[in-house]
């Protein structure tokens, strides 16, 4: 008997393994935000408990591409006014957003103490998750590098245009050289074909490869299709409103490759803006 509850406090003592990815891009306009949403909900349709953190601090949209009504947002938890789990607006197949604020400059400029603050919102969370995907704003800002930086996997968007490469580029040596930071997902977004894409990704590889101690993967190769255009004004996700466009049908194989990303058994090294939190409020 006491073996048994000794195996029972064990098992509840495990903490649960929580996947952190990060979307970026370096640039605006490269459909990150709409890949975040999308993956997501794809993710969810395969039974995993999906949150997306919109971290766009000072120009969110995540919640306006759905057509979401949203009461709180993050600028509130800063302020003590509610908890992170009092903000969260529910989307399709269950998924959970934590919004952030729309034309709000202080909310790009956070302190010390108001990144702590975010920080402790997460060690306060109740809400039970097992994917966290994070919407980083455009750029290469202090806040996109820190955000890139705390989660287990950094997915980088790129799409054929050559500010999308320097500036892709750009995000990868600061994560690189300044943050130890050495694997990086890639997404060529909106191509004509397959070709394309993968010579999206051989251009920004060679470079890479030859300035930086880095190691690229071509996770995906999402197709231009005019049916995203139409569903953003529709405020749905491509998955959802034409689920078997090209588009939608490279984005479930992203979330399907998502899915088996390895997550580490600690936190650690570049982890520790708030995957300690999120493991020990399962544990």
């Amino acid at each position: 008997m006491i073996e048994d509850q000794a195996s029972s406090l064990r098992r509840m003592n495990q903490a649960k393994q929580i996947k952190v990815i990060a979307v970026t891009g370096g640039k605006g306009g490269v459909g990150k935000t709409n890949l975040t949403l999308n993956t997501a909900i794809a993710c969810a349709k395969q039974g995993k408990k999906v949150m997306v953190l919109d971290a766009d601090l000072g120009l969110a949209n995540v919640d306006v591409m759905l057509g979401l009504r949203v009461e709180r947002n993050l600028s509130h938890v800063l302020r003590g006014d509610c908890t992170l789990d009092e903000i969260l607006v529910t989307g399709p197949y269950g998924i959970k957003i934590a919004p952030a604020t729309s034309g709000t400059k202080s909310m790009t400029e956070l302190s010390n103490q108001e990144h702590a603050g975010l920080i402790r919102a997460f060690g306060e969370l109740r809400t039970p998750i097992d994917m966290l995907i994070v919407d980083t704003a455009a750029g290469i800002s202090d806040m996109v590098v820190s955000f890139s930086r705390a989660a287990q996997d950094v997915m980088l968007v790129v799409c054929d245009e050559p500010t999308s490469l320097t500036d892709a580029y750009a995000l990868i040596k600061i994560l690189n050289r300044e943050h130890g930071v050495f694997k990086f997902k890639v997404v060529a977004n909106m191509v004509r074909s397959e070709r394309e894409g993968k010579e999206l990704f051989s251009k920004l590889s060679k470079v890479t490869t030859r300035f930086l101690d880095v190691a690229l993967e071509l996770s995906a190769i999402v197709p231009f299709d005019e049916n995203v255009r139409k569903a953003v004004r529709k405020q749905s996700a491509i998955v959802e409103a034409y689920p078997s466009s090209p588009a939608s049908i490279a984005i479930k194989h992203l979330a399907e490759t998502m899915i088996t990303w390895p997550v580490p058994k600690q936190a650690g090294g570049h982890l520790e803006f708030f995957i300690e939190n999120l493991v020990s409020l399962h544990e």
